[in-house]
């Protein structure tokens, strides 16, 4: 099944559903970095977060970055996802492994860290970002984002994300966010009925493997609520803007100094997208004409 993203509502416009699927980028993501397993876990839940929450900005070109930044030793996430439906990620230490935890699952909370803080930066592609933090509930991404919406945002919300990975990597990776609006939150009755259904479910990424589309899975949460599949299914990838040109835009900005140390020194340069992994070289002959660009610049 493509990676892809689809929306929803029910209870008359009361509740908002978006399911997303992110299997092929999560494994994208995984090859890139060379994670290991609890890494494209943490990672890949993130990236799925980050397009969840995306989907529900207005303006083209808004984004949303989430920083994860606990006290374990996978270090810090930081995921870029935006309204296009584009995703990129990393994580500090991605060859970090731990043990399964006590529930014989991937130990995401203990490589994350179970204190910290999680950023979120919501791009709406006019004046200043707006930026919120939250401090880490278990480092499990779900739960953190969840108690992000719940106190940043003031919105009941119940998020379920899951990545599924193995020897042969990652063969299941996505989430669903459900909203209760302001116009069905004083149902308390509706609240509580969402928050069982949720919270029965045994992960997202077990309903993936039974064969369900998103469509069915919402049919289960939301069906006998009014349910509103809208029409549009947009397709999801990961994505990153890096590239050559930009690259040496950067070098460039070091100055005439430094671009001479690197061809002296080291022939050249080279430079690694954090995002994506994708290596940049430039030889010495190109740094060359970056000085004298920049000679051209000051004399002109």
């Amino acid at each position: 099944m493509a990676d892809q993203l689809i929306r929803a509502t029910a209870a008359d416009g009361g509740i908002r559903a978006v399911g997303v699927i992110t299997t092929r980028l999560t494994e994208e993501a995984r090859e890139r970095h060379k994670l290991s397993y609890v890494a494209t876990a943490a990672l890949g839940r993130t990236m799925s977060a980050g397009l969840l929450l995306a989907s529900n900005m207005k303006r083209p070109g808004s984004r949303v970055n989430i920083r994860v930044k606990g006290n374990g030793p996978l270090g810090g996430i930081l995921v870029d996802a935006g309204l296009d439906g584009t995703v990129r990620g990393y994580a500090d230490n991605p060859s970090v492994e731990l043990p399964p935890n006590d529930k014989g699952k991937l130990d995401v909370g203990g490589a994350v860290g179970h204190e910290g803080y999680l950023y979120v930066v919501r791009d709406v592609g006019y004046g200043y970002p707006y930026a919120s933090t939250v401090e880490l509930v278990s480092g499990e991404i779900g739960e953190d984002v969840t108690h992000y919406l719940v106190s940043s945002e003031q919105t009941p919300s119940a998020l379920v994300l899951g990545v599924f990975v193995g020897a042969e990597g990652v063969s299941a990776a996505g989430g669903i966010l459900i909203q209760v609006l302001p116009k069905a939150a004083r149902d308390e009755a509706l609240v509580q009925t969402l928050e069982s259904r949720v919270a029965s479910l045994s992960g997202f990424t077990p309903l993936l493997q039974a064969g369900l589309t998103l469509p069915e899975i919402f049919e289960q949460l939301l069906g006998d609520m009014g349910l509103n599949i809208l029409p549009e299914t947009q397709l999801v990838r990961f994505h990153c803007g890096c590239s050559f040109d930009r690259v040496m835009g950067a070098l460039k900005m070091l100055g005439e100094a430094e671009l001479q140390d690197m061809i002296e020194k080291d022939n050249g340069a080279e430079a690694t997208c954090h995002f994506c992994g994708e290596v940049y070289q430039a030889s010495s002959d190109e740094l060359a004409q970056l000085i004298l660009d920049l000679q051209a610049e000051s004399s002109g």
